[in-house]
C-alpha cells in the first residue's frame, strides 16, 4: 500500500486548511479543542453541521447522489486530522455517521430521498434507542414490543443511555416484532419521530454533573410500518450493519496523534514538568508507536471500505484498539497535569451537555489542558464499554475471525 500522500492529496489538504481557517469562528475551536467527550456542544456543532452542509463536506463517505462528499480513504483522513488540529467540534454521528449508512444499505429509495437530505442539513437530529436496562453490549434479549395493528406499530417498552435524546427529533431504534427460538429474530428496526405522543425522555445525570445521556419511555406509541428499515424481524442484519460503522466506519488515529501531541505540550506546562522525564517520555514513546500501528490497521480498513467493502472485523480491532489507546492517552494527560489535575473544574471543558453541578464559570486553576484532562479521563472509560463492550468485540473476533 502506497503510504504517500499525492500532489492531488496534498492540494485538497490546503483547500481544508483554508476552508478551516475562513469558517472556523472563535467559539467553534473551543468547542473541539476543549472537548470533554466523544460529542461537543450542542449548539456550536449544529452551527458547523450547517457550514459543512453548505460547503457539500457534511458527509465525508456518502454518495454523492445523496448529498455526500464521496472523498476517497485519504481525502478523509487528511479532513479528520485537519479537523482536530484546528480545533473544529465534530458534528453528532448518530445520523450522519450511523442511521444514514444504514439507510444507504437497507432503506428503500423513498427513505433515502425522505431522510438523508434533513439528516444532512440538520432539520433531523437523531439519537439511538438501542439499548434497554438488560440489553447494553449483548442487545438481543431487547424487549421493546412493537405490536402490528394495521398500518402502524404499537410500541410500548423503554431506552436507556440515550445521548442526546433530550434534543432529538427523531430515533432509530431496535424493537421485538415477534418471538422465535433465536433472539436475534423477531427484531426490526424502526424510524421513530420523537414528538410522537406517548414519548416520555427522563435525563440520566452522571458523577460528573453532565446530562448527555437519557431514558425514553414508549408508551402505546403508534408509528407506520413504512418507517421499517429493511425487513420485519430482521431488523438484526441492519442493526449489525450499523454497528459496523459504529464501531470502525471512520478513523480512530488522526485524533489520537493531536491528542498525544498535546499531552507532550501539557508536560512542559505543568506544574511538575515532564518533558525530561525519561520514563515518561518512554511511555509517550510507546504510545506514538501503538497510534502509527493502529494507523496502518485502520488505512488498510478504510481502503476495503473505499472499495464498496465493509468494515467487517476490522470495526472490532478498530474499536478495541482506538477506545483503548484513547483512555491510556487520558491516563498521560492526567499523569502530565499533576496537581493541576486534582480540582474538580467542569468550567475549563466544552461538555456535550450542561453540567448541573454547582461550580465557578470563568475560573480555571493552572493551565486548561491541566485542568481539563481529569474531566477527559473520567468520560472516556465509557469507550471500552459503548458500541458494544470490548470484551463483547474480542469475542466477535474469535468467534468469526478465528474460528474459536
Amino acid at each position: 500500500m502506497d503510504m504517500d500522500w499525492t500532489a492531488d492529496d496534498l492540494r485538497f489538504a490546503d483547500e481544508v486548511r483554508e476552508f478551516l481557517a475562513s469558517e472556523l469562528t472563535p467559539e467553534l475551536r473551543e468547542a473541539g479543542r476543549w472537548m470533554t467527550s466523544v460529542y461537543a456542544d450542542h449548539d456550536l456543532s449544529m452551527e458547523w453541521q450547517r457550514k459543512l452542509h453548505a460547503r457539500g463536506w457534511v458527509a465525508p463517505a456518502w454518495p454523492r447522489k445523496y448529498g455526500g462528499a464521496e472523498w476517497s480513504v485519504t481525502q478523509r483522513y487528511i479532513f479528520a486530522r485537519e479537523r482536530v488540529l484546528a480545533g473544529a467540534p465534530p458534528v453528532s454521528p448518530m445520523g450522519i455517521s450511523m442511521c444514514g449508512p444504514a439507510l444507504l444499505g437497507h432503506g428503500s429509495e423513498e427513505q433515502k430521498c425522505t431522510y438523508l437530505p434533513r439528516m444532512l442539513s440538520g432539520e433531523h437530529f437523531w439519537c439511538q434507542g438501542y439499548s434497554e436496562p438488560h440489553a447494553g453490549s449483548d442487545l438481543a434479549p431487547l424487549k421493546m414490543s412493537a405490536r402490528r395493528d394495521g398500518d402502524h406499530f404499537v410500541c410500548n417498552g423503554t431506552k436507556i443511555w440515550t445521548t442526546h435524546a433530550n434534543v432529538a427529533n427523531w430515533i432509530f431504534c431496535l424493537v421485538r416484532t415477534g418471538q422465535f427460538d433465536r433472539p436475534q429474530v423477531g427484531i426490526t428496526f424502526l424510524l421513530i419521530p420523537m414528538d410522537t405522543p406517548g414519548i416520555t425522555v427522563t435525563p440520566i445525570i452522571m458523577t460528573s454533573g453532565e446530562h448527555i445521556q437519557n431514558q425514553i419511555f414508549f408508551d402505546n406509541v403508534r408509528v407506520p410500518v413504512a418507517n421499517v428499515v429493511g425487513t420485519i424481524d430482521d431488523g438484526w442484519t441492519v442493526a449489525k450493519y450499523l454497528l459496523e460503522f459504529e464501531r470502525g466506519g471512520s478513523a480512530y488515529a488522526p485524533e489520537l496523534q493531536v491528542r498525544l501531541a498535546r499531552v507532550r505540550e501539557l508536560a512542559r506546562e505543568g506544574m511538575r514538568p515532564l518533558a525530561d522525564d525519561p520514563l515518561f517520555q518512554a511511555k509517550l514513546g510507546a504510545a506514538q508507536a501503538r497510534i502509527d500501528v493502529l494507523e496502518v490497521h485502520e488505512f488498510k480498513a478504510l481502503a476495503e471500505a473505499a472499495k464498496g467493502g465493509r468494515p467487517g472485523l476490522s470495526g472490532s480491532v478498530m474499536k478495541i484498539l482506538g477506545t483503548e489507546l484513547s483512555q491510556h492517552i487520558t491516563e498521560l494527560g492526567v499523569e502530565a497535569a499533576g496537581p493541576y489535575g486534582t480540582a474538580f473544574q467542569p468550567q475549563a471543558g466544552m461538555a456535550g451537555g450542561p453540567n448541573v453541578i454547582p461550580h465557578a464559570p470563568g475560573t480555571v486553576l493552572g493551565p486548561r489542558a491541566a485542568a481539563v484532562a481529569p474531566l477527559k479521563y473520567f468520560n472516556d472509560r465509557a469507550g471500552s464499554i459503548y458500541a458494544g463492550s470490548n470484551e463483547i468485540q474480542r469475542n466477535i473476533i474469535a468467534k468469526a475471525g478465528l474460528g474459536l
